[in-house]
């Protein structure tokens, strides 16, 4: 069997190494656009922070380990057709401009997302930025680590737009986010939002929110941010707008897309085609509490979606579980957790909805370093079945999330919850753990 695999970083790379590992004789041929495999993307902010100065600590299994397996990679080479009828697909050496064709039995879309720079004027400018690849980190880094820039202006409040802002923080410079809705941290309810906008402000990190930008400003480098509020001085941006799946080498073929783009697959990654699979930023993904395919451009669902689909391209069935949304965000001191439905959420999908917001604390007062912990949990009612939570806090918060992750995919209710035998030793947690005060609240 001969399997060519779109995009070498999360998905494509852990279907590749489950293919390989499955049918050792698998002929596994891996075109990856840019100049890295397997990296975690969700490092790169961190990286430019200074977290972290050494790129290849992002790397989980370096080139020369893949071709140690038998898999076939080829670097700064991109799929940009595919011939879905005769099994063929275009490739071309982006080093080179040379373009040939390959043959497959089995073909697997792993071709991520790309960063969206909406069009607004001067935002070809030199000086502005986005942070997605391994390549658009190092850039940053490298940019950073020069003279003269001091005014950061980050376009966008989201997940990237916030630790972005935090990176740049953390550098010394002046930061302003920018975030045209009238909060950050979209996902999150307005509870655990404050908290995350309060300590940005708290940090001295700008951050207006209702705010469009309309405009650059400068010559040939930015040197303004014009909003239709007012301007701010740049010497440096960085957009987050979002993310575009990266399918445009399906065009014409019978493989059915989202309209935002994104590939349609079930729950065993499989495409309308019954030979090509998809997973990663660039396709659907089911989510077990809405019950059915949205788009999470996760790195977590990449990883375990690619693992399914290399299990089914060798004949298996697997059945993807499904996403709860589950995000945890470092926001300068603070953890941010969330996962399942938002309040706002459960309510629109017609769910008759109980919440309850709780400040505990992540250990007892007596022992040193207890710090607040704010708890939401969302449920629905009569039931009482857990639909989703979020938490804000210092140490222990983040995690706390996991526990209820479990406890949606289990389908518990705050009761439940509320009396499980969780863990009590004074350094991590109280003898009723902030989780269980906060389910055991809920009426």
């Amino acid at each position: 069997m001969k399997v060519i695999v779109a995009g070498g970083v999360a998905a494509g790379m852990s279907a590749a190494s489950k293919i390989i590992r499955i049918q050792k004789d698998a002929q596994v041929t891996v075109y990856e656009k840019g100049g890295y495999l397997s990296y975690g993307a969700c490092g790169l902010s961190y990286y430019v922070a200074g977290y972290n100065d050494d790129h290849t600590k992002m790397i989980a299994r370096t080139r020369a380990a893949f071709e140690e397996m038998g898999i076939s990679t080829f670097l700064h080479h991109e799929i940009i057709a595919v011939d879905a009828q005769n099994k063929v697909v275009t490739v071309k050496n982006l080093k080179t401009g040379e373009t040939f064709k390959d043959i497959y039995d089995k073909l697997m879309i792993g071709t991520g997302a790309s960063a969206i720079k909406p069009p607004i004027p001067g935002i070809e400018k030199k000086g502005i930025y986005v942070l997605k690849t391994m390549e658009d980190g190092l850039r940053l880094k490298e940019v950073m680590a020069g003279y003269g820039i001091q005014n950061v202006v980050v376009v966008g409040g989201g997940y990237i737009g916030v630790e972005v802002a935090e990176a740049m923080h953390a550098l010394g410079k002046n930061v302003v986010c920018i975030e045209a809705a009238d909060k950050i941290l979209a996902p999150f309810d307005d509870e655990i939002t404050a908290i995350a906008m309060q300590e940005l402000q708290d940090k001295g990190i700008e951050v207006h929110t209702g705010e469009k930008v309309m405009g650059f400003g400068g010559t040939e480098s930015v040197n303004e941010v014009i909003t239709d509020q007012r301007s701010y001085v740049a010497d440096l941006v960085v957009v987050s707008a979002g993310v575009r799946p990266n399918t445009q080498l399906l065009a014409g073929t019978d493989v059915a897309l989202e309209k935002n783009g994104a590939v349609i697959v079930d729950r065993e990654m499989r495409t309308s085609n019954p030979d090509i699979f998809s997973a990663g930023d660039c396709a659907m993904v089911y989510d077990l509490v809405k019950q059915k395919n949205v788009y999470l451009p996760l790195g977590t669902a990449a990883n375990k979606c690619g693992r399914i689909a290399g299990t089914n391209i060798c004949g298996g069935h697997d059945v993807f579980v499904g996403m709860t949304s589950s995000a945890a965000l470092k926001v300068c001191d603070m953890q941010l957790g969330r996962t399942g439905l938002g309040e706002r959420e459960a309510i629109d999908m017609g769910y008759t909805v109980g919440s309850v917001t709780i400040e505990g604390r992540n250990h007892p007062a007596y022992f040193p370093g207890m710090e607040p912990l704010t708890i939401k949990v969302i449920y629905e009612k009569p039931s009482m079945r857990i639909l989703g939570a979020q938490l804000a806090g210092k140490d222990g918060a983040a995690l706390r999330t996991d526990v209820f992750v479990v406890a949606i995919n289990a389908g518990m209710t705050t009761k439940q919850l509320g009396m499980m035998d969780l863990i009590y030793s004074p350094p991590y947690a109280g003898v009723w753990d902030a989780i269980q005060i906060a389910c055991n609240a809920a009426k």
